[in-house]
């Protein structure tokens, strides 16, 4: 399972309606395009943080600005590619603004660096075949 965190602008009941738009038969958690997994976690109530690495929370706290309570969670399957129905959901939820975090970069994501394909350490947003290339460079 890949993962990708989006930390919107958006409130919470802002960004349950979108999901709920994109998802009417199925929420909390919700299954979008059928092929993402969708939640919300939460410092606080969930799981969000404790597996991080310190560096990745710094660079996430310095991109938005502070440290986000909660943040929507979406799950990608293996079984599926998932790249456009990621970016796709991603930037619906950061179109009022925040950022985005995927397993292959501690770099946060804009709206406008996703659109545009701009690069981090060589990869793009959610660049799951170029991190796994890059491994196999190094072995």
């Amino acid at each position: 399972m890949r993962s990708v965190f989006v930390f919107p602008r958006l409130d919470r009941a802002g960004v349950a309606a979108v999901l709920d738009a994109l998802s009417p038969r199925q929420n909390t958690p919700w299954f979008v395009d059928d092929a993402l997994y969708v939640d919300l976690d939460s410092e606080a109530e969930g799981c969000l943080y404790q597996d991080w690495e310190p560096e990745a929370v710094e660079q996430l706290t310095a991109a938005f600005g502070g440290r986000p309570s909660w943040a929507v969670q979406i799950d990608v399957s293996g079984r599926v590619d998932g790249t456009e129905q990621v970016r796709r959901l991603v930037l619906a939820l950061l179109d009022a603004g925040g950022v985005a975090t995927d397993d292959y970069s501690d770099h946060a994501w804009t709206a406008d660096e996703i659109r545009s394909g701009a690069r981090c350490e060589g990869l793009t947003f959610f660049d799951f075949r170029g991190y796994h290339r890059s491994l196999d460079r190094l072995s």
